[in-house]
């Protein structure tokens, strides 16, 4: 995956961190001459040492060949502007920090997956949403276990079928636990017979955490 990180501080330092151990091709772009450098010499990244408001910086970075673009820096005005350029350009997969939570709609508008208050956790928050966009929170438990929620696409393995079904059929594996259903602003308890519907926001814990074989059940085929 060919990812451009906007921002080297304490978020985006732990993306560009979790991005390069996965081997992903990944350009930083920080306008702080300081950080650039730490970044160059620390990581297995390209590194740009500007602005990236600007179509020209962001070209340079190879914005129209990016599979990501993930906006990191504490201004929401700079990470929106980033924002707004990730999607002229047809960038699939935009991700931002936001520091005011009164801008949450700005950014949700124009498609952004959004963290909000960024510190090095949420860092980490960032680099999932790049990594499985159809999840929308997630919540580390006790090493590799987690909780997140996820919503079911129309044409997944699991729409459609009981939870009981899914079971026999062998869609989730063993210690992964749904939690709850959102459907239509309701939430549902699921139980053995309880069918899964295409929209619902299923809640899951997965003692394995959200592994493909997970979240796959859940996304479209």
């Amino acid at each position: 995956m060919y990812i451009i990180i906007v921002g080297a501080g304490r978020t985006g330092s732990k993306v560009i961190e979790l991005a390069t151990q996965d081997d992903h091709e990944v350009v930083v772009i920080e306008r702080n001459q300081e950080l650039a450098e730490e970044v160059s010499a620390t990581y297995d990244c390209m590194v740009i040492n500007a602005d990236a408001a600007s179509k020209e910086i962001l070209l340079e970075a190879g914005i129209e060949e990016a599979d990501a673009l993930i906006s990191t820096t504490e201004s929401d005005s700079v990470n929106l502007m980033i924002s707004m350029l990730g999607k002229q350009y047809g960038v699939d997969n935009l991700v931002s920090s936001i520091n005011d939570p009164q801008h949450r709609e700005l950014f949700g508008d124009l498609g952004v997956n959004i963290v909000e208050s960024p510190h090095e956790l949420n860092g980490q928050y960032l680099y999932r949403a790049v990594q499985r966009p159809q999840i929308q929170d997630f919540m580390e438990i006790a090493g590799e276990a987690e909780i997140f929620e996820v919503t079911v696409d129309e044409g997944a393995p699991v729409a459609g079928l009981s939870l009981s079904d899914a079971d026999k059929d062998d869609l989730l594996p063993e210690e992964t636990i749904l939690v709850a259903i959102v459907r239509d602003g309701d939430l549902l308890i699921p139980r053995g017979g309880t069918e899964i519907q295409a929209g619902d926001t299923v809640t899951v814990f997965a003692r394995n955490g959200a592994t493909d074989r997970v979240t796959d059940a859940f996304a479209r085929t």
